[in-house]
């Protein structure tokens, strides 16, 4: 189980035929604690789905009872008529959940942008009872209900003292900070109230999703959804708390990663000696988002003259020719120049590890990213309107 492996949550995924494979393509989890509260955090992206026009709304009306999501259509570009989709979609499970209104309910939505006709209205409203009958405390089919082109399905679960927390979460592309595209539903059985749930998950999602950078493309349909139930009756310390939703959404990053269109290599970009985490991650994203750095990681090719033209271009504070970079542990770059011959390193396992030292101050930042291989570019040809 997942997001119903905490107490108080029920979910379901069903196929109501907006994915032409016929695989399951919409999910609804429900809160049915004694005590809910929750906190969202939306896509930095100006160009926004109905759906988020729609949560941001309903986040700012006290806590979320359920979340609606469909993978198969983004319903992004889609106009009045789609905003009106999305309306119908949560007054439709309001009305299922016998909930007086609509406006404690979410809708996601992942796919091609452009995507919501009168034929995807319909398929998603209409089966809205279906949904909801099949809503189980123990189910395990609304992870896969959610995917796009993801090739696995993304979940976590943490065991806190007396509480726990459950996950779940789509994505395998346009993954770039501020969110990656993903849909997260993350839910827990602790008793916490929403100024705390929104505290944790704003660092959490800062230090994971937001540092999770493949492609440098921005999409307009994340959404980062946590739900608390209060059903265990336990109040874990604020801290610990944190620290295990961090963790959550750490591990979810990670397959993240794992996951994304084409990839032959996962590239970890630790920047060490940076003079803010700032400073770290602006060298860090422009590593990640270098065309020329991810092509030579697909060819195996430890081109650290790539990273130091990348970082170059940056405002960070550091001086370029006091820089050391490492491959996979080793150093080939020492203070700006050559330090040991590039065939030392082997980059031919699929976990890579880019190491650079700035020597400018005391904070480290990681970025995770991906090469730029032919199957990354076939996908994303082949995947289109």
């Amino acid at each position: 189980m997942t997001v119903t492996t905490p107490q108080g949550f029920r979910s379901a995924g069903i196929a109501v035929g907006l994915k032409s494979t016929g695989k399951p393509d919409l999910a609804l989890v429900v809160n049915d604690g004694p005590a809910p509260a929750s906190a969202v955090v939306f896509t930095t992206n100006r160009a926004q789905a109905n759906p988020i026009l729609w949560s941001r709304k309903v986040a700012q009306n006290g806590p979320v009872r359920a979340v609606i999501l469909n993978s198969g259509g983004a319903n992004c570009f889609t106009g009045d008529f789609g905003y009106e989709t999305t309306k119908l979609t949560a007054e439709a499970v309001a009305r299922e959940l016998q909930d007086p209104t609509a406006d404690h309910v979410l809708v996601c939505s992942t796919g091609l942008i452009g995507t919501g006709d009168q034929t995807f209205r319909d398929k998603i409203v209409n089966n809205v009872p279906q949904l909801t009958a099949a809503l189980s405390s123990d189910d395990t089919t609304a992870p896969a209900a959610i995917l796009t082109t993801d090739s696995v399905e993304k979940t976590e679960v943490h065991e806190g003292a007396g509480w726990t927390i459950g996950a779940m979460a789509k994505g395998a592309g346009m993954l770039a900070p501020g969110l990656a595209t993903m849909l997260v539903v993350i839910t827990t059985d602790a008793l916490l109230d929403g100024d705390a749930l929104d505290r944790a998950l704003r660092v959490a999602t800062g230090a994971s999703f937001d540092r999770l950078d493949s492609d440098g493309c921005m999409s307009t349909n994340d959404q980062v959804t946590l739900l608390a139930s209060g059903a265990s009756g336990v109040t874990p310390d604020e801290a610990e708390f944190a620290a295990a939703l961090a963790g959550v959404c750490d591990s979810l990053a990670s397959q993240l990663q794992a996951d994304a269109e084409g990839a032959s290599h996962d590239i970890d970009i630790e920047v060490r000696g940076a003079a803010s985490i700032e400073d770290g991650m602006e060298v860090g994203r422009s590593i990640a988002r270098n065309n020329l750095f991810k092509a030579a990681i697909f060819g195996n090719d430890p081109n650290w003259g790539r990273v130091l033209a990348a970082i170059g271009t940056t405002e960070a504070a550091f001086d370029p020719y006091q820089v050391d970079v490492s491959f996979n542990g080793v150093r080939l770059c020492h203070a700006g120049a050559p330090d040991r011959p590039v065939e030392d390193c082997d980059l031919t396992p699929r976990r890579t590890h880019v190491m650079l030292d700035l020597f400018s101050g005391e904070h480290t930042v990681t970025i995770r990213t991906n090469d730029l291989t032919h199957d990354y570019v076939h996908e994303n040809s082949a995947y289109s309107s």
